[in-house]
């Protein structure tokens, strides 16, 4: 594994130490302060050399996203055998692949961040870890800190999917539930985090989740041979998932671990419902505005003004990329077309990408040749309520 060299404002690009745990900038001039990101020492894992070594040596404590752990920090993992999750070819569509973060411990993607956390959690020695969550960070949070030993704080909007609510009680963590937004949730924990003693690892207010959500980066370009696909289609949030693509794409280019070539087109979907990312980019925007009154059952992607708004802005444009909202009704006719004529049953957030996938194949964006990568961020069968729901579905009375 290798040494940090320091964390990295993404904003002013001051560098600031890592031997205690830190949270954002502290040298901002202006609010908000910014993300940092981790950087290392690479000199001596570059060349294919060393690239090589991550399939000959993934086995044991090293399985799963861990197999990384030469571009990650040097710490002792806490995992629950995250991560080298499936790479699923349409059988309709030549070019698609639907990357299953579905497999996933607690049956997302955020296991990835989560894991990585955690993990630097408990190498700094901290007990109490606090977090605003649409959902889903909160059932990985709660997971990680069981297996960690350390106490998880959680504040989610009253209306989440039954399944995160089950998760994150039977792990024991400390729950909230909040009439409202994660917006809201997130204000509850900076409003009590001093007083209680908890450490904020809310979405990009801390520099390890990225670090757990690049190695889908790496996966995605290991797993089609080392080379970039045409386009990446990803359910934006808070972003921190393709944020952290971008950074593993950034990494192996210095690493010389991937082939020359164009980028992908890096392709932020949303739903209409909850659209702020969107609405900045078609305005031409640097940076988002709260979106009011926002509504999805995708909610996941029912985030009124992602923190990271500026990056995913900026890494939509230099790809050449695009930010898309998708409806709610169309989310669902995907759900029903991908589950009956490819077998896989996709989270409301997965759904909005393949409808966007559907869209860009209609306008001509897209060929049905170019090879893409299509982010199914969760497991249906953790939104079955929601699902159910939009389907006007109930369960038959008994004969």
């Amino acid at each position: 594994m290798p040494q940090i060299a320091f964390l990295e404002c993404v904003r002013c690009h001051a560098h600031i130490s890592a031997e205690t745990p830190q949270t954002v900038c502290t040298q901002c001039a202006t609010a908000p302060a910014g993300s940092l990101f981790v950087r290392y020492n690479f000199g001596h894992l570059k060349g294919t050399a060393a690239r090589e070594v991550i399939a000959k040596d993934a086995e044991g404590p090293w399985m799963g996203m861990w197999r990384y752990r030469s571009v990650l920090p040097d710490a002792i993992p806490v995992t629950l055998g995250e991560g080298w999750t499936p790479m699923l070819k349409s059988t309709r569509h030549a070019g698609a692949f639907v990357k299953e973060e579905g497999a996933n411990p607690t049956g997302t993607f955020k296991a990835r961040g989560l894991a990585m956390a955690v993990t630097m959690a408990k190498h700094y020695g901290l007990r109490k870890l606090a977090v605003p969550s649409a959902g889903n960070a909160a059932g990985a949070l709660a997971a990680y800190a069981a297996a960690a030993g350390i106490e998880a704080h959680i504040f989610m909007p009253l209306d989440v999917p039954f399944a995160n609510y089950v998760e994150a009680v039977a792990y024991g963590a400390h729950l909230e539930l909040v009439d409202g937004l994660i917006s809201d949730c997130a204000r509850i924990v900076q409003e009590r985090k001093q007083q209680e003693g908890w450490f904020d690892i809310s979405t990009l207010k801390e520099p390890f989740r990225v670090e757990g959500k690049k190695t889908m980066g790496y996966e995605l370009v290991e797993q089609l041979g080392w080379e970039y696909p045409e386009a990446v289609f990803y359910p934006t949030g808070g972003g921190v998932g393709l944020i952290g693509m971008w950074k593993a794409f950034d990494e192996m280019e210095e690493l010389g671990w991937v082939r020359p070539g164009k980028r992908p087109k890096m392709i932020a979907v949303q739903s209409s419902g909850c659209a702020p990312v969107v609405r900045a980019y078609d305005q031409g925007a640097t940076a988002s505005t709260m979106w009011q009154d926002a509504a999805t059952f995708a909610s996941g992607l029912r985030v009124p003004k992602p923190y990271g708004d500026t990056i995913i802005l900026d890494i939509v444009r230099e790809s050449d990329g695009l930010a898309m909202a998708v409806s709610d009704e169309e989310i669902l006719v995907s759900i029903l077309d991908w589950a009956r004529n490819e077998g896989i049953f996709l989270s409301p957030e997965g759904a909005s990408v393949t409808a966007a996938y559907d869209k860009l194949l209609a306008n001509g964006y897209l060929k049905p040749s170019d090879r893409v990568v299509l982010f199914n961020t969760g497991a249906g069968l953790k939104y079955t309520d929601v699902t159910a729901e939009a389907m006007k579905l109930k369960r038959p009375a008994a004969k």
